[in-house]
């Protein structure tokens, strides 16, 4: 398995667990902030998994 893949997998389950406080209807101040860092993570992770093969991007 490519290196970048792995740690797109990573930071993409790591970006979901920082999600889920923030999702709450009772979410706290920090747990709302933290979906910024959490939505970056997912998108960078999603990009390193896209594009860690030859070829056209997924």
């Amino acid at each position: 398995m490519n290196r970048n893949a792995v740690i797109g997998a990573a930071l993409m389950i790591v970006g979901t667990v920082m999600f889920l406080p923030g999702v709450t209807s009772q979410a706290s101040q920090l747990a709302t902030l933290a979906l910024v860092p959490a939505a970056a993570l997912l998108t960078y992770g999603t990009y390193l998994v896209g594009t860690s093969e030859r070829g056209r991007a997924v």
